[in-house]
C-alpha cells in the first residue's frame, strides 16, 4: 500500500474527575470518553526519500519534531528500521488546544495508517501500547467509542455504546492551559465529584436524562472563575434546549447533548449569532470503535 487516508476523530468528555495528585506530579482521574463525530483528515503517502514531511491548513501548527504526528511517525519508523520516509497532509477541523485531543487523536491516526502502509502486522492492543508514548490521550483515540479512562488517563475499559444524539461544539476565542488547569486544582474538603459509577449505569440504561444527571467535570471548578465566558457558553446552550451542557476536559470547548435535532439546529443558529464561541460545530455522538 502506498498511500491511505484516515479519520482523526474528536472527543468529549462525559464526565471527569480527579482523584489525587501522584507524589510523581501527575493526577490520577476517573474519566468517560466518548468519541464525536467531528474529524481532522490525514492523508499518509509513503515516499522513497526516507524522510518524515508534512504540511497542514493551519500556518500556525509545527509541522517538525514538535508535533505529535511527526513524533507517532518517528516512533515506528524507528521501532521497525523502516527505510521509506512518509508524506502527511493534515487537514485540521477540530479545535485547537481545546480539550477534545486533537493532537492525540491525530498521533492515532499516523499511527494507524502507518500500520496499514508498512504492513507492521500491530494489533490495535499493540497500537495503544506505543500511543502511551505519545500522550495519555491517544491508546484512546486508538480504541474509540465509550470508554471509563484511569490511571493517568491511559488505564482504559470499554463500556456501553452511548445513546446517539446531537452534539453542539463551542470553543470560545480564548486558550486555556492544561498545566494552569491542574496546577491550579485544589482537591480540598469543599470539591464536588462526579458521580462516575452513576454514570456509568446511566450509559448502560442508555437513558439519555440519567446520563445529563450525572454528567460533571471538576476542570470547570479552576475554568469557570478563570475564563467566565465558558460558563455564558453553558447557560445559553441549556437556555436554548441542550439536556446538559459541560466543558470537554481542561477546556475552553463546552459541548451541548440534545434530545432532539430541531432543538440542537435551532440552538446551533443561535450560538452563532451569540459571539460567545468563535468556532461552532454541530455533531453527533459516534459509537464506532476503530
Amino acid at each position: 500500500m502506498k498511500e491511505i487516508s484516515v479519520k482523526a476523530l474528536a472527543k468529549v468528555n462525559l464526565g471527569l474527575d480527579v482523584v489525587r495528585k501522584r507524589e510523581d506530579g501527575y493526577h490520577e482521574v476517573r474519566m468517560i470518553m466518548q468519541t464525536i463525530h467531528l474529524f481532522d483528515r490525514l492523508e499518509i503517502m509513503r515516499n522513497q526519500s526516507g524522510r518524515i514531511t508534512m504540511s497542514t491548513n493551519l500556518a500556525f501548527l509545527p509541522t517538525n519534531e514538535n508535533n505529535l504526528v511527526y513524533k507517532a511517525a518517528a516512533l515506528l519508523k524507528e521501532e521497525f528500521d523502516i527505510g521509506d520516509g512518509i508524506d502527511v497532509k493534515l487537514h485540521k477541523h477540530i479545535p485547537v488546544a481545546a480539550g477534545m485531543a486533537g493532537g492525540s487523536t491525530d498521533a492515532a491516526a499516523v499511527l494507524y495508517g502507518m500500520n496499514r502502509i508498512f504492513d507492521l502486522g500491530l494489533s490495535k492492543e499493540d497500537l495503544m501500547t506505543r500511543g502511551v508514548k505519545l500522550g495519555a490521550d491517544v491508546p484512546y483515540c486508538i480504541m474509540r467509542g465509550t470508554a471509563l479512562a484511569e490511571g493517568i488517563g491511559e488505564k482504559l475499559s470499554a463500556l456501553p455504546p452511548m445513546v446517539k444524539c446531537p452534539v453542539l461544539i463551542a470553543k470560545p476565542q480564548i486558550g486555556v492551559s492544561t498545566k494552569f488547569v491542574y496546577e491550579n486544582l485544589k482537591l480540598d474538603a469543599d470539591i464536588v465529584h462526579p458521580d462516575i459509577d452513576g454514570l456509568i449505569g446511566a450509559i448502560r440504561a442508555k437513558n439519555l436524562e440519567q446520563i445529563a444527571g450525572h454528567m460533571g467535570n471538576v476542570l470547570e471548578t479552576v475554568t469557570i472563575p478563570n475564563y467566565p465566558v465558558i460558563a455564558e457558553i453553558k447557560e445559553h446552550m441549556m437556555e436554548h434546549g441542550a439536556v446538559h451542557a459541560m466543558m470537554s476536559g481542561s477546556g475552553p470547548t463546552v459541548f451541548g447533548l440534545f434530545a432532539n435535532g430541531d432543538t440542537a439546529v435551532a440552538a446551533y443558529e443561535a450560538m452563532r449569532e451569540s459571539n460567545l464561541a468563535k468556532q461552532v460545530y454541530l455533531t453527533s455522538i459516534y459509537n464506532n470503535a476503530r
